[in-house]
C-alpha cells in the first residue's frame, strides 16, 4: 500500500536537514537526522570513503557549501517504515557535484537516515584531497 503524502512530506522534511548542513557548512543539523549507527559509502576524489558517519560531519564542518552551491531532492520511496531519498548537490566547497542517496527508517515514530551512499561527478574529481 502506498505511503500518504503526509509521510512523503515528513521524509522530504526529515532529508532537509541534510541539505541544510551541507549549505551552511555545519553538522548540527544532519546530527539530528542521522542515527548514532549511520554509515556512509562513497569515492570523494577518487578515494573511498566508509564507515561512520562522523566523517561526514568533518567533512561538511570543514568545507562550507559554498556562495554556488545548489541541491535538489526527491523522495523515491516512502513505505510504512523504510525510505529512499536522492539529494543532487552543485557545487559544494564551488566545486563538486554529487549525488547523495539516504536510507531512512522510522522509528519511534520519526524518520531517521541509517546510511548515506554518494557518488561524485566525474568532471569535478580532483587528484588532490579536498581536505586533510
Amino acid at each position: 500500500m502506498r505511503a500518504e503524502l503526509k509521510e512523503y512530506q515528513a521524509v522530504e522534511a526529515a532529508a532537509m536537514k541534510f541539505v541544510k548542513s551541507v549549505a551552511e557548512g555545519n553538522s548540527a543539523y544532519a546530527k539530528d537526522l542521522f542515527t548514532d549507527e549511520a554509515v556512509l559509502f562513497g569515492y570523494l576524489d577518487g578515494k573511498l570513503e566508509h564507515g561512520s558517519i562522523e566523517q561526514f560531519y568533518h567533512n561538511v564542518d570543514t568545507v562550507p557549501g559554498g556562495d554556488n552551491f545548489k541541491a535538489r531532492m526527491d523522495v523515491l520511496m516512502v513505505e510504512e517504515s523504510l525510505a529512499v531519498v536522492r539529494v543532487l548537490e552543485e557545487g559544494w566547497g564551488n566545486r563538486i557535484d554529487f549525488t547523495d542517496v539516504l536510507l531512512l527508517l522510522k522509528m519511534d515514530g520519526e524518520w531517521k537516515c541509517v546510511a548515506k551512499a554518494y557518488n561524485q561527478n566525474s568532471n569535478t574529481i580532483k587528484e588532490e584531497a579536498l581536505y586533510e
